[in-house]
């Protein structure tokens, strides 16, 4: 039961309504009940309800009223204080929120292959950072194993790989595509050719990394040179692309790569297009269906609007319907 005795202070928490803090405040502030209900465009009546009813409900006197308008008691004071930093903080927290939900602030963690410049995924990634600055964008890079399994446990929010998975528990969209490429040092003796075959490259060593798209380039040359003779030779490096690069520039074999990998400064290599490669490799985002910050909708809308054709020739969306909630 609340002890309405003036000098009593109760405890009301969380049952004081809103409204009634925010005229006491207009109150304080212009120390006049007239001048507060037109501040806020309510009628005299309201206030003055409003605040006596609270101040019965508190069981404190927070205004001394007198013919020329009011002054706060010292108990007033104390009080205005307190919910003026009180609804501040509320105030900040509904703009925050209606931020996080516009995409306008927050954080999206996005898991990669690579971040080379110049290509679709930096051009994206740019973008999304100069047109949602309030989000702080945090880059993973791994292998797609590793990405799915980050995005399976909460630490993505999405991850572009190579390929077009399927899997039952995520969402995926393809999102662009590079033709592949053939990578070889430049005193090669296919190196003058303008084309090459798969058959070109029967009896290669490939070089492929651990980490990135290694593993899908590994798959993608068996496959391609399946049943032929000599059998592939392919030696696996826990190294960066650079240095895959300069291996290959150094004679240690060849390899395969997406053409954005020819955007990169490389000397002593020679990239050449693969004639007999049936299509360009995909790669897609991934996502969790659980997901559906707006900051993730933002990234992926931004994916289809770019949807152009790279200046170097080097990639292109495959995808340029509107996002839609899946």
């Amino acid at each position: 039961m609340i002890d309405r005795q003036w000098g009593m202070p109760t405890s009301l928490g969380s049952r004081i309504p809103l409204a009634s803090l925010i005229q006491t405040l207009a109150v304080a502030e212009h120390l006049n009940f007239r001048h507060a209900s037109n501040a806020l465009g309510v009628s005299l009546s309201s206030v003055s309800a409003r605040v006596k009813t609270l101040e019965e409900d508190l069981g404190i006197l927070l205004f001394e009223r007198h013919a020329r308008g009011v002054r706060l008691t010292e108990a007033g004071k104390q009080f205005v204080e307190q919910i003026a930093v009180g609804i501040d903080q509320l105030d900040h927290a509904v703009k925050t929120a209606g931020m996080a939900a516009a995409g306008e602030c927050g954080r999206l963690r996005i898991g990669v292959h690579a971040l080379i410049p110049g290509s679709f995924l930096a051009e994206l990634i740019e973008r999304y950072r100069n047109e949602h600055q309030g989000i702080n964008v945090e880059i993973t890079e791994g292998t797609a194993r590793d990405a799915i399994m980050q995005l399976r446990a909460d630490q993505l929010d999405v991850a572009f790989v190579a390929g077009t998975p399927e899997l039952p528990d995520c969402h995926s969209r393809p999102i662009w595509t590079e033709p592949l490429v053939a990578v070889l040092p430049e005193r090669h003796q296919l190196a003058t050719q303008p084309v090459l075959t798969w058959a070109d490259l029967v009896g290669e060593t490939f070089l492929v990394r651990q980490g990135g798209t290694g593993p899908q380039v590994q798959d993608h040359i068996v496959l391609r040179l399946a049943g032929r003779w000599p059998a592939p030779s392919i030696l696996r490096f826990d190294v960066g692309r650079g240095t895959l690069l300069s291996m290959v520039g150094q004679g240690f074999g060849i390899t395969i790569f997406g053409a954005a990998t020819a955007l990169l400064p490389t000397s002593g290599v020679v990239f050449l297009p693969i004639a007999d490669e049936p299509e360009p490799a995909a790669f897609s985002a991934v996502w969790s269906p659980f997901n559906q910050g707006a900051a993730l909708r933002n990234l992926l809308t931004l994916a289809n609007e770019i949807g152009r054709v790279n200046p170097a020739g080097l990639s292109r969306c495959v995808s340029k319907q509107p996002v839609a909630q899946q």
